[in-house]
């Protein structure tokens, strides 16, 4: 395994480790380069604060007016001036609440856009970073694993600012305003029993909730492996047709959801002991507020408005706790899924460009591979000192038995791997010391598997250079011969291939591929077994089109039918990831050596 390789991303981690992925979000609420950005912020936090104050004071208003209305018995209309006076003071409550909604929903107004943006750029670096990364680690994961793990940590992003933000914070900065304003105008045994209540209902839920997170967890596991078999089974569609596997891959992905039942089952029920703990403490705290504040009362210490107001000011601070529980798991969960997101971001790609690696520039086309020695894994090596030349505008063929070593050097090519020894040269220039992208750049590939994007043919075709005109994608097509089937087609250029190009057969998707590796117009050009999937009448068709592909270009053909490489300029035979024979057809059939074998072996067959 190479060094610095971290494939694995965690399961679990500390809540110290969950937020710090929570405040590298930072970046993203406080954008350098967007000043308009960090003033919505800036201002959405103001407004946070001070409508906490204003839902705090509104109560006491209240509380004043109910007051005032018991010491205005004898009053007989509202217009005189102490029924003003309550008329104003309830106006005021009714009035403040009001404009602490006005102030959430300008929040919200201007936050929105903060939050949508940082969602985007996440997802974004994500997605750009999975691209980053090596072959290696895409041969491991699995898609539909990796798609839910970005799916759910974009999602946590959205619920932790609205929770977190502006939800479970200002609660406890309501809390912490109402219990100093219980102890100026009243007592500090109010302050004591509201900040004792929150505080035990808070322990309690993390307490039990981290009990419960484990069943959540398991929930989640097993969905993910279960949406994970779904999709695997679903893009292997021909393959479970091929043999009458329905009922198996249906078994499968039952036995998957039933673990998930098992789990949820678990996850919900236990929900009853923590809603009934939290409601016991709830009411407890609320029935000891009104036992001292009736107490008061009867010392005359405290009057009947101020034990509304205190009542209310406590069921504003209650009513967002109700879902403290919910919240909490759902906090708890999407730290652990925005972990999971950051830890993708976290990892360090197998092949990286080096310190003052240059664009390729102007190339060629002369490939050398000089001693090369490969390894998939330390123990099972797959090329062994590996050396041969490729001059430019040469077609070059590699054959041998499967297994030894040919797609291999395609993949190195592209350095999709780095070689353990030896080196790989483009023009005299190692490889290593140029960009992969440039390097990519000036390569084609027309492979033996032949995906396709679930969108049009033109689509495809244009890939390999975004931008293309309909006249250039039409002249590569005809390049390719499938000009004219595309142009049979009721929607022409416009049809829909299907995922991964289930309604073209085999043929017409390496049609495709050769007219897409044209339009890239690269000096380099592999051809990976191209035709080897293929019946020999539609290779014998295709063959010629793959000839003019390789037209004027240095080109590395992987064959499998001999029969395809007869005029190559050079032959090169692989057995057992070394290089056996190097020769043209009639010199290698002289030799009666390997290549001589695999000719009489196919000629028979």
């Amino acid at each position: 395994m190479p060094r610095g390789r971290k494939y694995d991303t965690p399961s679990e981690q500390s809540l110290s480790y969950q937020l710090k992925s929570f405040f590298r979000l930072w970046p993203y609420l406080w954008p350098k380069d967007k000043p308009g950005y960090k003033l919505r912020t800036l201002i959405a936090f103001i407004l946070t604060v001070a409508g906490q104050f204003i839902l705090v004071g509104a109560p006491f208003f209240l509380g004043r007016s109910v007051d005032a209305v018991k010491d205005a018995e004898g009053i007989t209309h509202i217009l005189s001036s102490a029924g003003l006076f309550i008329v104003a003071l309830i106006l005021g409550y009714g009035g403040l609440r009001f404009v602490s909604v006005l102030i959430s929903e300008a929040r919200e107004y201007l936050f929105t856009p903060v939050g949508q943006f940082a969602q985007r750029s996440v997802a974004t670096a994500t997605f750009a970073h999975l691209h980053k990364l090596s072959l290696r680690y895409h041969l491991e994961k699995r898609t539909g694993g990796l798609s839910r793990v970005i799916e759910r940590g974009i999602r946590s992003i959205d619920f932790l600012f609205r929770f977190l933000l502006f939800n479970i914070g200002p609660t406890l900065l309501q809390l912490a305003i109402a219990g100093v304003a219980f102890w100026v105008a009243y007592s500090w045994q109010f302050a004591l029993i509201a900040i004792a209540t929150v505080v035990l209902y808070i322990w309690f839920t993390v307490v039990t909730t981290e009990w419960r997170l484990k069943f959540r967890r398991d929930m989640n596991k097993q969905d993910t492996e279960a949406n994970a078999k779904a999709i695997d089974s679903l893009i292997n569609y021909e393959t479970v047709k091929y043999f009458s596997a329905e009922n198996f891959e249906t078994s499968r992905y039952d036995g998957a959801m039933a673990g998930y039942q098992k789990a949820a089952i678990k996850s919900r029920t236990s929900l009853a002991t923590v809603n009934i703990g939290q409601s016991f403490l709830m009411n407890a705290g609320l029935i000891a507020m009104m036992l001292l504040a009736a107490q008061f009362i009867f010392d005359g210490k405290m009057t009947i408005g101020a034990m509304t107001t205190i009542t209310l000011v406590m069921m504003q601070v209650y009513r967002p706790l109700n879902i403290l529980g919910f919240a909490y798991r759902e906090i708890k969960q999407a730290l652990t899924d925005m972990e999971k997101m950051f830890a993708l971001l976290d990892l360090e790609p197998e092949v990286k460009d080096r310190a003052g690696a240059a664009p390729i520039g102007q190339v060629k086309g002369a490939v050398s591979f000089q001693n090369v020695n490969f390894h998939y894994e330390p123990d099972r090596p797959i090329l062994k000192n590996v050396s041969f030349d490729i001059a430019p505008g040469e077609t070059v063929a590699v054959v041998g038995p499967t297994g030894a070593g040919k797609s291999t050097l395609s993949r190195i090519l592209f350095r999709f791997y780095d070689i353990a020894a030896g080196s790989v040269l483009v023009d005299g220039q190692d490889i290593r010391d140029m960009t992969q992208d440039s390097l990519r750049q000036v390569i084609g590939i027309v492979p033996q598997d032949t995906v396709l994007f679930n969108d049009t043919i033109g689509y495809n075709i244009s890939y390999a250079k975004p931008g293309a005109t309909q006249s250039e994608i039409e002249a590569v097509a005809r390049d390719a011969q499938i000009h004219d089937f595309i142009a049979a087609l009721p929607d022409g250029y416009d049809t829909k291939v299907g995922e991964r190009g289930l309604k073209l057969s085999g043929g017409e998707k390496q049609r495709v591929a050769i007219a897409r590796a044209l339009l890239k117009d690269p000096s380099i050009l592999i051809l990976d077994e191209a035709t080897s999937a293929l019946d020999s009448v539609t290779e014998n068709s295709i063959q010629e089109a793959l000839e003019a592909a390789a037209r004027n270009r240095t080109s590395l053909v992987i064959a499998h039918r001999l029969s395809t490489i007869i005029s190559a300029d050079k032959i090169i035979a692989l057995k057992d990831g070394e290089v056996e024979e190097i020769g043209t057809h009639a010199g290698l059939l002289a030799k009666e050596g390997l290549y001589a074998r695999l000719w009489e072996q196919q000629q028979d067959d």
